[in-house]
């Protein structure tokens, strides 16, 4: 557990230090955080492979802990280096949001890692609660303040479906443990199999909640566009993949055996996000409501590696579930590195004629939206093979259809911020790109669609071997 106590002690410490900084020291309180999720991450890394449980079983480390692990740590302190001059400028950067973004992740290192329902809460509402007063850091503004309410009344009906849902299969297996969940559920009969049938389903619809899948999606558009542009950033990427470790537990770990009922169910929340996620977003003009509604097609393909089940198909949704948190964050990253203090950016007109004035920005930008749009060569597109390829060989070949139809159809809302770039004539408002440090953390963020899209095959590997 050293990678989960350097987050949380850091966290504590961090608490500390910044009540003794003035406002022109509080850099040291950021730095200090992306350092703490570093050396985090370090750990992580020298110690994969490893196997083994502590706290009474409660605490799991296998080599699929330490791949989401390493993944969601990454990119939240990522998600730092965007929030730092953000937030700084508009005068509403506080020690506490490093401190809350420090929890958050262990909430997710907690989650990814639960051997027992207990720790799956627990993960679950340390995130949620640091995401919701993330949500609210600007509480001076109308339109934060009611995405942060949104979110909170919504996230604790989530919670309290989930938390009915994991009640219900405590009553029928008579423990918490994941493992033993599963031994019961195998020779479970009558009565109890009805209840534990139940149980299943209000915690897929808690599931579905946190990840924002259709007809639980109704907290997510509205939270990313009320929330300043770098906690959309945070709560739209690392979270995923935190969510799917949640998924995996719960419903493969735990509930594999009635995987039989739970595949439609997947199935159908599946298709009904690709739905409405992608046709709701080619009538955005708001590009953060646009990517929250491609956010919901995208857990439409996640949902497709999951309803393929299997390892293969575990594996699918786990290479999509990263690959999405490293192009989201690159996505939200670029409505940062544009935005000051007066002007957001955050409609696609803000980035009309940007190849004319700024090139190396506007093929960033293509990259970024391109990988979106799955387009070959580029992570995204072998993340979109990933999911379908494992919905073929799981006999869902409807299914696999229907994502096709809506990749072909989402291209379009991220084509059109391509066209908006190069074939548009510039505004006449100047474009300000942000330079120094965050300019090359930025570049780095799009360059790596390319990078892992040329080499992702030993991503996927690993994916593979962790579900082996």
């Amino acid at each position: 557990m050293a990678p989960e106590l350097v987050v949380v002690f850091g966290a504590f410490a961090l608490l500390m230090l910044d009540l003794f900084l003035d406002e022109r020291r509080r850099v040291v309180t950021h730095a200090l955080a992306i350092a703490t999720l570093l050396v985090s991450a370090a750990l992580v890394w020298f110690q994969v492979g490893g196997q083994g449980v502590a706290l009474s079983g409660m605490f799991v480390r296998d080599e699929g802990a330490d791949l989401m692990k390493l993944a969601l740590l990454l990119v939240s302190a990522l998600s730092l280096a965007y929030i730092w001059p953000f937030l700084r400028e508009r005068g509403l950067y506080k020690g506490e949001v490093a401190v809350l973004v420090l929890f958050a992740v262990a909430g997710m290192m907690l989650l990814v890692s639960a051997g027992s329902m207990t720790m799956v809460y627990v993960g679950l509402e340390l995130l949620a609660l640091c995401s919701y007063a993330l949500v609210a850091v600007d509480r001076d503004s109308p339109t934060a303040s009611e995405a942060a309410m949104k979110y909170f009344v919504l996230g604790s009906l989530a919670s309290g479906l989930l938390l009915y849902g994991m009640t219900l299969v405590y009553g029928a297996t008579g423990t918490l443990d994941l493992g033993e969940i599963r031994a019961a559920a195998q020779d479970i009969g009558g009565a109890d199999r009805t209840l534990l049938l139940t149980g299943t389903v209000f915690v897929l619809v808690g599931i579905a909640f946190k990840f924002g899948a259709v007809p639980f999606h109704m907290w997510l558009p509205d939270t990313y566009h009320g929330a300043p542009t770098p906690i959309s950033l945070f709560i739209g990427s690392a979270p995923k993949i935190a969510a799917f470790g949640m998924c995996w537990r719960m419903l493969d770990i735990a509930l594999g055996p009635a995987y039989g009922q739970t595949q439609l169910m997947l199935a159908v929340l599946a298709a009904l996000s690709l739905g409405v996620g992608n046709l709701f977003a080619i009538a955005q003009a708001n590009l953060k409501r646009m990517l929250a509604y491609s956010t919901i097609s995208h857990v439409g393909f996640l949902f497709i590696g999951l309803a393929a089940g299997g390892p293969d198909g575990y594996a699918a949704a786990l290479f999509y579930a990263i690959s999405y948190a490293v192009m989201s964050a690159a996505a939200f990253g670029a409505i940062v590195m544009l935005a000051r203090k007066g002007f957001e950016a955050d409609r696609i007109e803000d980035f009309r004629g940007l190849n004319a004035r700024n090139p190396w920005m506007a093929l960033l930008v293509l990259l970024i939206m391109a990988s979106l749009a799955g387009v070959p060569v580029l992570l995204g597109f072998w993340a979109k093979v990933a999911v379908l390829r494992a919905a073929l060989e799981g006999g869902l070949l409807w299914l696999a259809i229907v994502g096709i139809v809506f990749a072909v159809i989402g291209a379009f809302y991220y084509l059109r911020v391509i066209k908006v770039m190069y074939f548009d004539q510039p505004t006449s408002e100047p474009v300000t790109v942000r330079g120094g440090a965050l300019q090359v953390v930025f570049s780095i963020n799009a360059l790596a669609l390319l990078g892992l899209g040329l080499f992702w095959s030993p991503m996927m590997e690993w994916c593979l071997r962790a579900f082996a």
